[in-house]
């Protein structure tokens, strides 16, 4: 395999999905040199025998033409999306074009039509030139992986977020109910749900954690419950010595981290019942402001007071250092990966979205002046990497076009100038919440409209601090300054 493919894909896994693609590419080319040459040498002894059979011999060009054009739109939407490498390895294997100009999420909506006209069958168009290829394709909420394999089934998930040239009408945000699960003993500070949804986690301002069981929230909240209480604070961590400023789940394990004003980066286990201190600790210099697990679950990333990002390889404990040494005059806020962890985002205080190649940490697209002057509180991508939402102290969210650093959309309406407000996306990314602070109310959006479409209020003795949805389903959580916690959910 090329060495530098290898030198890219660092990570294990992702590295281990390329390397099969790129040695069964070289394999699959043969075979599809030699379909292409048998379809062109069956149409030329055709029209040798038969002077009457010069349209099968035009079939068979217009098949071949459309041969390559579909990969074609495979390759560019690859490219659009920044696989590159991937989209080297599928042009190799079926000698299609690989600068290939193609519109932007054109792939995407050839294939919801084809979805449309076959819900139920697996058969036309490129649903089934992918299956004929033994080409599993593979586009859903949480990444966009290309593996080969044989005779796979296809799973595709369209992009909601498809910005549509025309006006469209602005969909109405579910009702939901809401209870106060529990308070810390000062601010609630953050927030974090697991990957699976199970599980919820806040930070406070006393330094303590709280882990949620989200199926015992709910069973809380039923009718029943009022005779027979339910505990849904399943773990209590009391380990940093000052305040929580952010937390994340492992994408796999029970492992939960978080980031503190005490320079400490801490890892706990909450599969076990007694634990109540870390099993590691990572110690900085500085306050940690945020933190991000790498979707591998492998690499995490922390941003602290000192401008500047660290990568750090969990088994070791330690830090590798700056990301990019570059970058020292950044005053970083906030820190995601995207979610295949190409790409990271950071906020900071300049007012500035940043966008980072999750290899080389390179910044690949930096948006001054995202926010004007006032400081960027968060940004966060879409699941299909296509685009950046951020939220600052200049009462705007934004919506961001991660390949053009283009404003797709603005949503406004809501004041916070005050607070790191966080703007976040429902779970189908079809809306987006957020804070008044004057108002102490949750505001709605219709992402695709940006139309408000509700204001609720929050029910905190003062504006939320945080806000944080779930990523499976309905409901969010929200904390503040009065120190409670609220799970909010739909009303069936």
């Amino acid at each position: 395999m090329n060495a530098n493919l290898k030198l890219i894909f660092g990570i294990p896994k992702l590295y281990q999905v390329v390397e099969n693609l790129w040695g069964n590419a070289l394999e699959f080319r043969s075979d599809t040199e030699s379909r292409i040459d048998s379809v062109c040498l069956e149409g030329i002894m055709w029209s040798r025998t038969s002077r009457d059979n010069e349209g099968a011999l035009s079939q068979v060009n217009i098949n071949r033409h459309l041969f390559f054009k579909k990969w074609g739109a495979l390759i560019g939407h690859l490219n659009g999306h920044n696989f590159s490498i991937a989209a080297s390895a599928v042009a190799a294997a079926t000698m299609a074009p690989l600068n290939v100009e193609y519109p932007p999420n054109k792939l995407l909506k050839l294939v919801a039509k084809g979805i449309a006209v076959e819900r139920d069958e697996l058969g036309g168009g490129v649903l089934r030139l992918i299956l004929e290829m033994g080409f599993l394709l593979v586009m859903d909420w949480s990444r966009l992986l290309i593996e080969w394999t044989c005779w796979a089934r296809v799973c595709v998930c369209v992009n909601v977020l498809v910005v549509q040239d025309t006006k469209a009408s602005s969909k109405s945000f579910p009702k939901h109910e809401t209870r106060h699960v529990s308070e810390h003993k000062n601010v609630a500070r953050c927030a974090r749900f697991s990957p699976d949804g199970h599980f919820v986690a806040t930070g406070s301002e006393d330094t303590s954690i709280k882990l949620f069981e989200v199926s015992k929230i709910k069973q809380l909240m039923m009718p029943e419950a009022r005779d027979n209480p339910i505990r849904p604070v399943i773990r209590t961590f009391y380990d940093h010595l000052q305040p929580v400023n952010d937390l994340d789940f492992h994408p796999q394990s029970t492992i939960m981290i978080s980031g503190a004003k005490d320079h400490t980066i801490k890892f706990f286990d909450f599969s076990k019942a007694t634990a109540k201190k870390a099993f590691r600790v990572i110690q900085d210099t500085h306050n940690v402001r945020s933190v991000s697990f790498h979707p591998s679950g492998e690499f995490l990333l922390a941003v602290t007071k000192q401008p500047i990002a660290s990568l750090s390889p969990i088994n070791s404990g330690r830090c590798l250092g700056p990301c990019n040494l570059d970058i020292y005059k950044i005053n970083f806020i906030q820190v995601r990966y995207s979610s295949s962890g190409s790409m990271y985002v950071t906020t900071s205080k300049d007012g500035a979205i940043r966008i980072w190649d999750g290899v080389t940490a390179q910044c690949v697209r930096s948006i001054v002046g995202a926010h004007g002057a006032a400081e960027a509180t968060s940004a966060n991508f879409t699941k299909d990497q296509r685009f950046v939402l951020s939220c600052g102290k200049d009462s705007l969210l934004k919506l961001w076009e991660v390949g053009t650093g283009r404003l797709v959309k603005q949503y406004s309406g809501a004041t916070h100038t005050q607070m790191r407000c966080q703007a976040v996306f429902s779970e189908t990314e079809e809306f987006i919440l957020s804070i008044d602070e004057i108002s102490n109310e949750i505001v709605i959006w219709d992402s695709l409209t940006a139309e408000k479409v509700a204001r609720w209020p929050s029910n905190h003795i003062g504006a939320p601090r945080w806000l944080e949805h779930s990523p499976t389903e309905a409901s969010f959580i929200s904390c503040g300054a009065d120190r409670s916690i609220r799970f909010w959910k739909e009303t069936p």
